[in-house]
């Protein structure tokens, strides 16, 4: 091949097979081989190789998917850029300057700590600090920084992209006032995987990284919650804040993950970051009253204990000497916003897992904490669901309203491929285990756990957003990087009036399926959720 190319008897494929979720590949669906590209004439050569040989390819950037889109390709080519990594500055490309070219093979934590060290910039992407650029920004990545600065996708300017043409591959500069504008747009959160292979992308301007953030990691003793009416009291503070603060530009820079685990862990979870609109510590009045509100209904314990769905380890005091002049509440800490975010990384360990995903537009309902609380506070004693949690992360901001944080975005004229601009919550389901003989074990107890959630208010078992189906929906759908293939048929198959595109993209799905077919004609880049899959 002439490539990188590692096939079955090399020593290294046993590993590179697999991602991040050791449920795939399956057994019998593992790739023929893997080609590691390390530039972008690599990952020309290794792509036109695939169509060559007419290989089914899939492309890795971080191998983080959380279906088998990737690892799931019996006899295929997995296409790994993981190595085309890198930053540069002042970039000018087909006519055009960029302040920001990032190479698509880049993890969260090089781009962080790169962008960081050279110019004191940031991109609002996740914690986890292994996801890769490549699928984390296409699919509309955010982090603890999006309320005060956006999504991902809402700073970002251009893509390169490797197309299949008629058989050959065509690289394409894609942006707003090119021709490609529509490809730009799909590139902008409608997840990786669907149309072609990108290699860089292209940022005009980027958001600054603060200088300090106040951070929080926190428990409550399940103890304290095994009560309905204390849980509910809890979870419906913690949602009325977020509804509340949506529209509260002072407070934009607040951010928190609410771990909401199975009552075999023992204890429940909450982590906060705080900056100001300034990048400081010097008006810390939202930070003040979130936990004020938190007290008001739970006992906060500074985190002694591991908490599952992200790797966060007991507390460990940061001696830097704080910059601000304005008071932290109890159990907060001033650091520096880089050391914070590695503190903060969420990856975690390599394990298997199961994830699903909601929007929410308001408050718990009590139907939702019951629900909640009933599959959490179920077999207590099952101490392999000591990982499972729903994490309820706090959303908005500057996501759904016009912001000085945010670039001048508008979501009134969002031309980017992530319709859902009027959430206060994202919430994320998460089961992790080790043994395979326990799959089924977690598939039942997710699949149940989420249709019991959305029987009240959601459309066939899922938090489906307003449509014909379900006109006055509190819900804005699901994440397609959290992707999850229950949703392709929801909890009853055939149900009239369902469809999984609609509840990942609203009624933007006719629009992307359309731009797909049309750089894609042949469907070269394809899996269960790809765009126009049925």
């Amino acid at each position: 091949m002439g490539l990188n190319a590692i096939t079955p008897d090399d020593r290294r494929y046993e590993t590179l097979k697999k991602g991040f979720n050791l449920r795939w590949p399956e057994a019998g669906q593992a790739a023929g081989g893997i080609v590691v590209c390390s530039d972008e004439a690599e990952a020309v050569a290794a792509l036109q190789y695939a169509l060559d040989h007419r290989l089914n390819p899939t492309i890795r950037s971080g191998g983080h998917c959380y279906e088998g889109f990737v690892s799931n390709n019996p006899g295929g080519l997995i296409i790994d850029i993981g190595q085309l990594s890198g930053l540069r500055r002042d970039v000018t490309t087909d006519g055009r300057r960029y302040g920001f070219q990032l190479l698509a093979g880049n993890q969260n934590w090089d781009g962080y700590v790169g962008l960081y060290k050279l110019t004191g910039k940031t991109v609002p992407g996740g914690s986890c600090y292994s996801v890769g650029a490549g699928g984390h920004i296409s699919g509309g990545g955010y982090g603890l920084l999006s309320r005060l600065q956006g999504l991902t996708v809402d700073w970002l300017s251009a893509v390169d992209i490797l197309l299949a043409d008629g058989g050959k591959v065509r690289k394409v500069h894609a942006r707003a006032d090119n021709e490609f504008a529509g490809l730009l747009k799909l590139c902008k959160g409608a997840g990786g995987g669907n149309v072609g292979l990108i290699t860089s992308y292209y940022f005009d301007d980027l958001p600054p990284a603060p200088q300090q953030v106040g951070v929080q990691l926190l428990q409550f003793s399940w103890d304290d919650f095994k009560d309905l009416g204390r849980f509910t009291a809890l979870l419906q503070t913690y949602g009325q804040y977020w509804q509340e603060a949506d529209s509260e530009p002072d407070g934009y820079g607040l951010f928190s993950l609410l771990k909401l685990t199975h009552i075999s862990a023992k204890n429940l979870g909450l982590v906060v970051q705080y900056t100001d609109r300034d990048g400081k510590l010097n008006h810390t009045a939202p930070f003040n009253d979130f936990y004020r509100r938190i007290e008001q209904v739970a006992q906060p314990q500074l985190l002694n204990t591991y908490l599952p769905g992200g790797g966060h380890l007991p507390h460990i005091p940061h001696r830097s000497q704080p910059r601000n002049s304005a008071p932290l509440p109890e159990h907060a800490q001033a650091m520096d916003w880089l050391y914070a975010t590695q503190t903060l990384n969420g990856s975690g360990n390599n394990q298997r897992g199961k994830y699903k995903s909601a929007y929410m537009k308001r408050n718990f309902s009590p139907a939702e904490c019951k629900a909640i609380h009933q599959h959490l506070t179920a077999d207590p004693d099952n101490k392999d669901l000591a990982q499972s949690l729903l994490q309820v992360d706090s959303y908005g901001g500057a996501i759904n309203h016009r912001s000085a944080g945010n670039n001048g975005f508008d979501p009134a004229d969002n031309q980017t491929a992530v319709p859902q601009r009027a959430s206060v919550m994202k919430l994320q389901y998460q089961s992790y285990w080790t043994d395979p003989a326990n799959d089924a074990q977690h598939l039942r107890w997710m699949r149940d756990f989420f249709d019991a959630v959305y029987a009240a208010d959601g459309f066939n078992g899922t938090p489906y957003p307003a449509s014909a189906a379900l006109p006055d929906s509190p819900y804005e759908g699901c994440y397609i990087n959290y992707p999850d293939v229950d949703m392709l048929s929801g909890a009853r198959p055939g149900t009239p009036g369902y469809s999984w595109g609609e509840l990942y993209y609203g009624a933007l799905y006719p629009e992307l399926v359309a731009i797909k077919r049309q750089y894609d004609p042949g469907n070269v880049f394809k899996h269960a959720m790809s765009l126009g899959a049925e």
